[in-house]
């Protein structure tokens, strides 16, 4: 069995059922939701939808990004700058952030190690989101525990920038939510 083999046995027992079925908010531009549908169904009508974004960051001021698996709907292969992903119905922001990064990074995290990094609206095509962003500082290992992630890294903030120039990166983690998050670290990078 292949690397990837593995990684998608792993995504299957985790105990959830198929990705496409789950069901979705479709929002409008101010989050209020206007109907309920699959997340196949928003993926097809390229509907705007609620997600969340956390972005860790460790004591020397690195960003611990990651490459999205090839089986991803969205960007697949890609590396993005956060954790997250679509809220489920009915779901806080918080609370769909603890639960994104636990999936995903296998780190377990209370509500009070959230700090949010402001709203995030992203409108391109293919990509429909209102959204929270949010940064957990962490030097805690991840263990990527869903397959979704298959290769974690470490960047400095201060160097974020030309790190992304030179990859294939999502592009609502890097043009919506990298602003904020430089904003937030602002201080900190001005004293390296």
């Amino acid at each position: 069995m292949s690397s990837s083999q593995d990684k998608e046995s792993v995504a299957s027992t985790v105990g959830r059922s198929d990705p496409a079925d789950e069901l979705v908010e479709i929002v409008d531009v101010d989050g209020n939701v206007e109907q309920i549908v699959t997340r196949a169904e928003m993926r097809r009508g390229m509907l705007r939808h609620r997600a969340t974004y956390i972005a860790v960051v460790n004591s020397r001021l690195e960003l611990v990004v990651h490459k999205r698996a090839d089986w991803k709907d969205v960007a697949p292969g890609y590396w993005d700058l956060c954790f997250g992903g679509v809220a489920g119905v009915g779901e806080g922001w918080r609370e769909a952030a603890q639960r994104e990064l636990l999936e995903e990074a296998g780190l377990g995290v209370n509500e009070q190690r959230l700090d949010e990094l402001g709203s995030v609206f992203f409108d391109q095509p293919g990509m429909r989101i209102v959204g929270e962003a949010f940064v957990v500082r962490s030097d805690e290992p991840m263990s990527c525990p869903d397959g979704e992630v298959v290769a974690l890294d470490v960047v400095p903030l201060a160097r974020i920038g030309s790190w992304v120039a030179e990859r294939e990166v999502c592009a609502d983690s890097a043009q919506a939510v990298l602003p904020l998050l430089l904003d937030c670290f602002a201080e900190d990078l001005k004293s390296l």
